[in-house]
């Protein structure tokens, strides 16, 4: 308590007294910030995503060798003095070979202990001398649990070496979900609020602000309150020795703690899904949200990166810039829909009237004809009579080309904008993809030019293309997902969000503003889809579902999508997978993207299983 009231009184005498001159305080007074760990990020059941981890360290009290510098100075003065003067080190020379050697004698002694053999690295020793006098300095960084065990049994207890321990950044499953959590960056500039002595010389450690992801949307609530400390030091810039050198101190603080909505589990389980026999990534997007309340449940983003080193998860001969590393595909990643987009163009024909859910059919015999075109089905011996229901299910092109075509363009436009395609989402991540586009004549009258478009003139058979989700309409996997889980509801909006609320109320929205017959049309279709059509590859035994799946074509790849939702009776789950395709290569929505929504949905149904005491069906994995 003496020692406190003493650096208590020092302080408020340098600070405040008229016995200090101003030039003498800030000659007299050096200030040490410190940043506060970093707050964790857990999943929706308090599991640890991003923490903390001790980072072992041997380091070197300058300050305590400033005898042993001398002696070591006066002997090297000695020797040099003997040689013709053109071998002579001036003193800056002297000093610093003086620091390096004493520096290496203590290095050695921990090289002795854990068999190494480091060597003291003299720019380094002499840059943190003169700028980072009062922190400790770095002789080995990242030891291992069992050298640290090793130095702090066998290291003397008084002695210039100490083992420190810090705190570092963890990310304990690698990659894990690296486009939600982010990664961070260092902070060489933290600071101290409501601290005094700003205006002395400082010496700052290193810290952390968050560069991408949650890590940094969050930053300010992640961010650690940093610590300060003011010492007394003596001419030559060392601190004052003992209790009495400590003027003022302040301990840091950590950061809050943030819960996301993401499944620890169930993100697992899309991580995996997501790789190809060979345990290689499938490029290319998986989403899965809770219905009711908008929480997204898994994130998957390919290829992705090790957010400690920020190196690509990628083959060595790999085009880091070509494959789009960074990019999160779910918020960022701009596609064409696909026939996914089928549900939208059958919404706005029954909403108009167009198709009548109990009697209208139309003949597929494999193409559609378009003023001097004929529009080609996927199946081109034709589908034969389908109705509304059968055409989603078998995702027959005609049906579509021949509806959007009767209905127009502004009516399809208009119905995609109702379910939110025409504006970002607004989920809690940075970079989100702004300006998804919906196609219709006035998005090309004004727009042609800048995306150079033959003319600005929209013809029938841009709506033909639109309306099976081909031409210029671009959206998000996280839109995709946002639209099927409002279908599911019988809502048209949802909000999505990464941050857990166990108190979350469910979504409530507009309506789809449909009879039910109508809305019953296109479930009914959706789930045929799932159960026996294109989407079957999707199904999972035992869990009543729906889907719509899609092939698109972007440049010279072909985009796989299923959109999909369960339980069809009490929606809970809604799950989108995009997968990217080779140049050239057939690459079909339902056989590529199919199995990974399965594994998705598979998951999260054995999950259910297993909290309601159900065996789980283990002939199914």
């Amino acid at each position: 308590m003496a020692a406190v009231l003493t650096g208590g009184l020092i302080y408020r005498q340098l600070l405040n007294s008229g016995k200090y001159a101003e030039r003498e305080r800030i000659q007299s007074l050096r200030r040490v910030v410190a940043p506060g760990p970093r707050g964790n990020i857990y999943d929706r059941e308090g599991r640890v995503l991003v923490g903390n981890r001790p980072r072992f360290s041997v380091t070197l009290d300058l300050a305590e060798l400033r005898a042993e510098l001398s002696a070591e100075l006066r002997i090297i003065t000695r020797n040099y003095a003997a040689l013709p003067a053109e071998d002579r080190l001036n003193y800056d020379q002297r000093l610093r070979l003086a620091r390096v050697s004493v520096a290496q004698r203590y290095l050695d002694q921990v090289n002795l202990i854990l068999k190494r053999d480091e060597k003291v690295r003299s720019a380094s020793l002499n840059n943190h001398f003169n700028h980072s006098l009062l922190l400790p300095y770095v002789l080995l960084d990242e030891l291992a649990p069992e050298e640290y065990a090793r130095l702090i049994e066998r290291l003397p207890v008084n002695s210039p070496l100490q083992v420190y321990t810090s705190s570092t950044r963890h990310y304990p499953h690698g990659s894990l979900a690296a486009h939600a959590l982010g990664y961070i960056g260092v902070n060489t500039n933290p600071e101290v609020e409501d601290f005094p002595g700003d205006d002395l010389r400082q010496f700052k450690m290193k810290g952390a602000f968050g560069r991408d992801g949650l890590e940094l949307v969050f930053d300010d609530l992640l961010q650690g309150e940093a610590g300060g400390a003011i010492y007394l030091v003596d001419p030559a810039g060392y601190k004052v020795p003992g209790a009495e050198g400590t003027v003022d101190k302040r301990m840091p603080v950590q950061g809050r703690n943030i819960t996301t909505s993401i499944d620890l589990d169930l993100q697992l389980a899309t991580e995996a899904a997501m790789k190809d026999g060979e345990g290689r990534d499938r490029i290319g997007a998986a989403v899965a949200l809770d219905i009711r309340t908008g929480e997204v449940l898994t994130l998957v983003s390919k290829p992705d990166y090790d957010p400690l080193l920020r190196v690509p998860n990628l083959e060595p001969e790999a085009d880091v810039a070509k494959s789009g590393v960074w990019l999160n595909r779910v918020t960022q990643g701009q596609y064409p829909p696909g026939s996914t987009f089928k549900i939208i163009t059958a919404l706005a024909a029954l909403r108009a009237g167009a198709i009548e859910a109990a009697t209208t059919k139309f003949t597929c015999p494999g193409f559609y004809r378009v003023g001097n075109r004929n529009f080609p089905c996927h199946n081109r011996n034709g589908h034969g009579e389908r109705d509304v229901r059968g055409a989603l299910r078998d995702s027959c092109n005609v049906f579509f080309y021949k509806y959007g075509v009767e209905i127009g363009p502004n009516l399809i436009s208009a119905e995609a904008r109702r379910f939110g395609f025409n504006h970002p989402t607004g989920i809690e991540l940075p970079h989100e993809f702004l300006n998804p586009r919906v196609a219709d004549p006035d998005w090309r009258k004004a727009n042609w030019q800048r995306f150079r478009l033959a003319d600005g003139i929209w013809r029938d058979g841009d709506t033909a293309n639109i309306a099976i989700g081909q031409g210029d309409t671009l959206i998000t996997p996280l839109q995709a997902a946002c639209m099927v889980a409002s279908f599911a509801r019988g809502e048209t909006e949802t909000k999505p969000t990464i941050i857990h609320d166990p108190k979350r109320p469910v979504q409530r929205t507009t309506s789809i503003g449909l009879p039910p017959s109508d809305y019953n049309a296109v479930l009914e279709g959706m789930e045929q889809c799932y159960l026996i059509g294109s989407g079957r590859l999707s199904k999972v035994e035992g869990l009543r579902g729906a889907a719509k799946t899609g092939t698109a074509q972007l440049g010279r790849k072909e985009m796989a999508w299923v959109v999909a939702f369960a339980p069809v009776d009490n929606p809970r789950i809604a799950v989108v997978v995009v997968l990217e395709g080779e140049e050239d290569a057939n690459f079909g929505g339902g056989s590529n993207a199919g199995p990974v929504v399965a594994a998705i949905l598979r998951a999260w149904k054995e999950k259910q299983d297993r909290s309601a005491g159900q065996p789980v069906n283990l002939s199914m994995r």
